[in-house]
């Protein structure tokens, strides 16, 4: 019995002088794509592009086929990435745009920096933050007096043209002999950090090497490191190196999507290589809203950017992260969890073990479980959407009236009126086209989530929806 005492007193004395070290937090990059729709990569279906890099990392992390944006369009999406929260809270409902054009949609001219933000949080708790790409969420076209991206949680940033701070801005070379066009809608001229003029079709590849040595820099420290890279050119105008650049809107539209895959698989090949990353960084990949009509595609999903159907609202995700994710999910296809932006907040902060102010409220659920394949779960309250205030219709690309609310509740999908008018009823795990509207069979069921429906909507600051959606053509 005393050799017994002896070994456990001597086993404690040992670990009191050489505790055991915890194990160190992990790197997260979140890569956020501009109008990429559902089905554009190789493995959601695409059969008329390549995306090898993307799909090796599906093929060894996990995609989500159920995964939903909390906007149809570009700036409220972003918000939700950000706060965890619905963007109308915070009055960004549509694309931001110029100060009078704003005003007139009832959206604000940046995100308030009072926001809850997951990068001043993972700041505050000894992470290295970086943004690199699109921001979208202040600082473009007339508005030059908006908050820097740093403002947010960021120790760096690296924008475009719809952001403040160092940005590359776009030279968009159509290889026809002319001199390339400059796209900067304004923000050349607005100064608060220098300005670089890049070639348009190497944009994400810029990104990407600032993103990479960002990465290697916060390893060498001993820091975890946080990462946005939010490419822009999937998004219109569409400007593919001269290898890739075919004829008609589609088939630009797949060159800068492949080249895009290329040149994000430069970062994904640095990460598997380095001793530093390869084991404990998280790499998730998404869309911010679905594809332009006519350029990208959600295959079987009814509607696209700026509708509320899900070819609008649903984007692929994927999830990598070999070294922190369950045993035996390689490959793994998804498709029962059901879950949407603002839950990315709250389960990578519990990824990232910090806990989130107690005052702070998220409409974001924890599903970091979800997210690692240690089960396939849903979060528990229901998905709502309110429609972009300036787009009751979209006719320069052929879209006519649109319902201006929506909510998904465990298998059923309602959209609506402002009123609760003209619903379409959808059991979208059956039914994931939308093509059945069982409305008239459902009236029970109607009815329930119509109350809900509403009541979130009038919950939410108003915009100037219901007034620009009786004017004609909008």
């Amino acid at each position: 019995m005393r050799r017994v005492c002896l070994t456990i007193v001597t086993l404690l004395a040992a670990l009191a002088t050489n505790p055991v070290e915890a194990a160190p937090r992990p790197n997260i990059v979140l890569i956020l794509v501009d109008d990429m729709g559902w089905a554009d990569l190789s493995c959601f279906g695409n059969t008329e592009a390549e995306t090898p890099h993307l799909d090796r990392l599906a093929a060894e992390g996990i995609r989500f086929s159920q995964f939903y944006v909390a906007a149809p369009i570009c700036s409220p999406s972003r918000c939700a990435l950000v706060t965890g929260q619905y963007p109308q809270r915070w009055k960004i409902t549509s694309f931001l745009n110029n100060r009078e054009d704003n005003r007139r949609r009832g959206v604000a001219d940046w995100l308030d920096p009072k926001a809850p933000s997951l990068a001043r949080l993972l700041q505050s708790a000894g992470y290295a933050t970086g943004h690199f790409g699109k921001w979208h969420l202040g600082g473009q076209r007339d508005v030059g007096d908006a908050p820097l991206i740093t403002e947010y949680g960021f120790d760096e940033s690296l924008t475009n043209f719809e952001g403040l701070g160092p940005r590359l801005l776009g030279l968009g070379d159509a290889h026809d002999g002319k001199p390339p066009k400059r796209h900067a809608l304004g923000s050349d001229l607005l100064g608060r950090g220098p300005v670089i003029w890049y070639d348009r079709s190497q944009l994400t590849a810029g990104y990407v090497g600032a993103a990479t040595a960002f990465l290697d820099e916060s390893a060498a420290s001993g820091k975890p490191c946080y990462v946005n890279i939010w490419p822009d050119d999937v998004h219109s105008p569409y400007y593919p190196p001269e290898a890739r650049r075919g004829e008609g809107k589609r088939a630009l539209y797949h060159g800068v999507l492949e080249t895009m895959d290329e040149q994000l698989g430069a970062l994904f090949d640095h990460v598997r290589k380095s001793p530093q990353l390869r084991d404990n960084t998280l790499i998730i990949f998404c869309s911010d809203n679905g594809h332009e009509p006519g350029a990208g595609s959600a295959g079987p999903l009814r509607g696209a950017k700026t509708t509320l159907y899900e070819g609008g609202v649903r984007s692929p995700l994927i999830a990598w992260g070999p070294g922190l994710m369950a045993r035996g999910v390689a490959g793994r296809h998804d498709a029962k969890s059901v879950f949407a932006a603002m839950d990315l907040v709250p389960s990578l902060l519990a990824i990232a073990g910090v806990p989130s102010p107690p005052d702070m409220k998220f409409d974001g659920e924890d599903l970091s479980s979800t997210l690692l394949g240690r089960r396939a779960a849903s979060r528990t309250a229901p998905i709502f959407w309110r429609r972009p205030p300036d787009r009751k219709s979209w006719t320069a690309q052929g879209l006519g009236p649109q319902p201006d609310l929506a909510v998904r509740a465990g298998p059923w999908k309602l959209l609506c009126n402002y009123d609760g008018g003209s619903p379409e009823l959808y059991h979208v795990v059956s039914d994931p086209g939308e093509q059945s509207n069982v409305a008239a069979r459902e009236p029970a069921e109607v009815e329930r989530l119509t109350k809900l429906l509403l009541a979130w909507h009038h919950e939410m600051p108003a915009d100037a929806g219901p007034a620009l959606g009786a004017e004609p053509g909008k």
